[in-house]
């Protein structure tokens, strides 16, 4: 009799298209929820440079490039055109006060000078012959006054005379009216006499003060124009030597044009010129360093000039201790500019990956250095050597600091040795 055999349900190839059934959904299911779906790039870790986030002091300061000159400067314009007649001294002589440099002819104002010398004697004649014609006019009057008395006193006795005539009835009407008139007439033939001396006199005084203030000027214009003469020799205003003189025998020479400069040998300051990016920052009384004979000097901000050149301005730097011995005008020193006060932060070495995030991402390296990977960060000042990092970065960390062209924008770097 035959027997039932009864199929059993999980044989062994049934367990195994369950089991990879369920792998897969697995697998499906670890790579949407759960795998690293982040874009990678393979970097040769040699390549690369990798800093150590630290903590310490951070220094504010700036590097700039200055230029030794003199404490003073002055530099030398012809006042007057003119014709370079005599060289006295020779480039890089060295000069007191006063003393002569260059002098030039002018023949225009030499003429100038003998038009208004002729001119200033003509008026002083007009002032002589007016004043001699003041004093011969006061002899006349005092002749026609004497001759005018004399004849009044004789008029006055005939009239006098002839009024006692005429009282006794002794002499005619018409005589007495002759004698009369006659005393009368010459009275006041010289009050009238009086009156035009006087008037003659104030209009001579008028006309005398008037050359007088002519005189006056006329010898103060040619003072002024004599001066212009002095100043055709071009001569020493401080004491110093002369670093640059440009005029040749012969050569002209505009009103205004440069001359020469003298520099004041006594001193030197440092002008530097800075990025434009620091110009809100830097104000008088700031201080740097630089080195020179294996010492250090300090400098302190004197001047700014806040025209802006080429993305630079530029500052004028005073010694503040001791002057370096042997510097020279025209060398160039390497200055350390503090911009302001140190402080404790977390640090960051400086690297060429500031300009490609703008210091706004960097890649962390793992710890144990296989792969690095994107975070966000924020950095505040920056000198030389550091980045000051304000968040996202702990001391002790490890991150790639050079330069990130290459990485284009993948999220992890996987890095190989």
């Amino acid at each position: 009799m035959d027997r039932v055999i009864e199929k059993k349900r999980w044989n062994r190839k049934r367990i195994l298209y369950i089991s990879g059934g369920a792998v897969l959904v697995l697998f499906v299911v670890y790579n949407l929820f759960f795998a690293d779906h982040s874009s990678r790039l393979n970097v040769r870790a040699e390549r690369i440079t990798i800093s150590e986030v630290s903590e310490g002091l951070f220094l504010d300061y700036i590097p700039a490039n200055g230029t030794v000159l003199p404490l003073q400067t002055v530099y030398l314009d012809a006042v007057e055109g003119g014709q370079v007649d005599t060289l006295f001294v020779e480039e890089g002589a060295f000069l007191e006060v006063g003393d002569p440099i260059i002098r030039l002819s002018n023949t225009s104002l030499l003429l100038d000078i003998m038009y208004r010398e002729a001119e200033q004697v003509q008026q002083i004649n007009n002032l002589q012959n007016t004043r001699l014609a003041m004093e011969q006019n006061s002899l006349t009057l005092r002749g026609q006054l004497l001759d005018l008395d004399n004849q009044i006193s004789e008029a006055k006795r005939q009239y006098e005379q002839a009024q006692q005539l005429h009282e006794q009835n002794l002499i005619s009407d018409m005589d007495y009216a002759r004698s009369r008139d006659t005393y009368n007439y010459l009275v006041k033939r010289r009050k009238l006499t009086l009156d035009t001396h006087q008037t003659d006199s104030l209009f001579r005084s008028v006309q005398i003060s008037q050359l007088e203030a002519n005189v006056d000027r006329m010898r103060s214009n040619l003072g002024i124009v004599k001066q212009r003469l002095d100043r055709l020799t071009i001569r020493a205003p401080i004491p110093g030597q002369l670093t640059q003189l440009n005029g040749e025998v012969g050569q002209s020479m505009s009103s205004g044009q440069r001359i020469g400069q003298i520099d004041r040998l006594d001193g030197f300051k440092v002008r530097a010129g800075i990025d434009e990016h620091y110009i809100a920052r830097i104000t008088p009384g700031l201080t740097g360093q630089f080195e020179f004979n294996n010492r250090t000097y300090d400098l302190m901000i004197d001047k700014v000039y806040p025209q802006v050149t080429n993305g630079r301005f530029e500052v004028d730097m005073v010694f503040s201790g001791d002057t370096p011995n042997g510097i020279r005008r025209g060398q160039t020193v390497r200055i350390r500019l503090e911009l302001g006060g140190s402080n404790e932060a977390i640090l960051l070495p400086v690297g060429g990956f500031y300009q490609s995030t703008g210091g706004q991402w960097v890649y962390v390296v793992s710890e144990d250095g296989s792969f690095a990977t994107k975070r966000d960060i924020q950095i505040g000042r920056q000198n030389p050597r550091d980045y000051e990092v304000l968040s996202g970065l702990e001391p002790g960390e490890q991150v790639i600091t050079s330069s990130y062209d290459t990485f284009g924008d993948v999220d992890k770097l996987i890095l190989k040795q």
